[in-house]
């Protein structure tokens, strides 16, 4: 980087830094256990983005570069883990530093914690949430060569995290891509969160991320320490409506919000952990977009976007996992993320968190794989969302609306364009024909009661 360059990079770092001066909110669950809030009662939407390298691999710079970019797409989580995944007890990091003294948990290195503290302060200036992984799965589970968490330990490590961090905005996400097997290890992960809990006293919500496809909820929906669901829809294959994941967590009691953690990834290769996959067959934007848009109107509460270069911040000279060929810093800018912005915009611009799944008033239009309609209605019938994937026509029914005047919308999940269709009466079955077809072509509908007076979608925060 050139030091005009730098001082420019460093110029930008302090301006979004001056915008997000405010100290961020301590994040709680709703009254409705449906979805995030901030301590001030605001919806709190989740958009997360998986980083799970950042700590161990980028050094300071690099760190402030990712973080900002992160911030500027408007992403408001990032999901990293401390113990990581590769080579994270061996490989020391920028600053050669290991996690921990001879790989023994109740014995952290202050040295890389220093790095880790760093990164969590620079992103909470920059306004973003860390989603904080304790350890990668490996290290817990009972089978594992690398296994060194046990009920003890893992209880005194998680105590040591909470106390370090209890002042920083973290969201603590236990498991690290794994399951549970046996007593013993569903033991050693409920020590950890009692550790959490007694360190931070508390401030701090807690989840677990599960091995794909998988559930939070399968094992710890009625622990008292687990706050809100997270699943893992993988990376298996195209057109998998992971919106179904979602919508068993959501007829759930007691209710508890849930989220995607950990969706396919831009980038990966589909199937990847199948024999005699074609390497050059990657899941791209149009994959990322309808995960989202299929889960988000399935009952969650937020988001979770993954590429397979940045997870792992794969550069020149490193090994390169599951075909990663792209550096970190160039692929941050792929499409995917920059559409992740426009979903933010979409849902911000409305009150997201009165979305209840609803696929009633679709009474006709496709119902299966890739050109699924999924749609949602605010539970005060003051909007709705319906998403084609493909631009498939679909038909729904209008007298949700009780007879009341309604604008109607495209809106274009790619680019954020926003066009009204129609204004007028509601009392009627409806067909819609989205502008264009075929693959890569997505679309949302947008209907806004008249009366509720919400802005074009998109254009305007509703909550600001």
């Amino acid at each position: 980087m050139s030091k005009l360059n730098l001082m420019i990079f460093l110029l930008g770092i302090f301006l979004l830094t001056e915008i997000h001066a405010q100290p961020l909110k301590r994040l709680e669950i709703s009254e409705n256990g449906r979805y995030l809030q901030t301590s001030d009662d605001k919806p709190f939407f989740y958009l997360g983005d998986t980083a799970w390298e950042l700590f161990h691999r980028l050094d300071r710079e690099e760190a402030d570069l990712y973080l900002q970019n992160r911030a500027e797409k408007g992403f408001t989580v990032i999901q990293a883990v401390v113990l990581a995944q590769l080579g994270g007890l061996t490989d020391p990091n920028p600053y050669d530093a290991i996690p921990l003294q001879e790989k023994d948990p109740t014995r952290p290195n202050e040295k890389y914690f220093e790095h880790v503290d760093y990164i969590v302060n620079k992103a909470n200036q920059l306004g973003l949430y860390i989603g904080m992984l304790p350890t990668w799965g490996s290290y817990w589970l009972s089978g594992s060569n690398n296994k060194i968490f046990n009920p003890d330990n893992a209880q005194q490590f998680g105590e040591y995290l909470g106390k370090r961090y209890r002042e920083s905005n973290v969201i603590w996400i236990l498991g690290g891509d794994a399951n549970i097997g046996n007593s013993s290890e569903k033991e050693t992960i409920e020590a950890m969160a009692r550790g959490l809990q007694k360190g931070d006293q508390g401030n701090h919500l807690i989840t677990f991320h599960p091995r794909g496809p998988g559930r939070s909820s399968d094992y710890f929906h009625d622990a008292d320490w687990l706050d809100f669901n997270m699943f893992q829809s993988s990376h298996a294959a195209r057109n998998f409506d992971n919106g179904m994941f979602a919508a068993h967590d959501y007829n759930l009691n007691p209710p508890k919000p849930t989220i995607d953690g950990e969706p396919r990834y831009e980038n990966i290769l589909v199937g990847f952990y199948y024999r005699g996959n074609n390497q050059m067959d990657k899941f791209d934007a149009i994959d990322a977009r309808t995960a989202a848009y299929w889960s988000l109107l399935s009952g969650a509460f937020g988001h979770t976007y993954g590429n397979n270069n940045i997870w792992q911040m794969y550069a020149p000279g490193r090994s390169a996992v599951i075909n990663a060929q792209i550096p970190w810093f160039e692929a941050i800018d792929h499409p995917g993320a920059f559409n992740m912005g426009v979903l933010k915009d979409l849902f911000v611009s409305r009150p997201f968190h009165k979305l209840v799944p609803s696929e009633d008033f679709i009474v006709d239009g496709p119902g299966e794989q890739a050109a699924k309609v999924k749609g949602a209605i605010a539970s005060d019938r003051s909007f709705a969302f319906v998403y084609s994937p493909q631009g498939g026509q679909f038909t729904v029914d209008l007298s949700m609306f009780e007879q009341q005047n309604i604008n109607e919308y495209w809106y274009n999940p790619r680019y954020g364009e926003v066009n009204q269709i129609h204004s007028g009466g509601s009392a009627a079955i409806k067909t819609y024909t989205p502008p264009t077809e075929g693959y890569t072509q997505d679309w949302v509908l947008v209907i806004d009661q008249q009366k509720a007076g919400f802005d074009p979608p998109g254009l305007k925060n509703y909550f600001e």
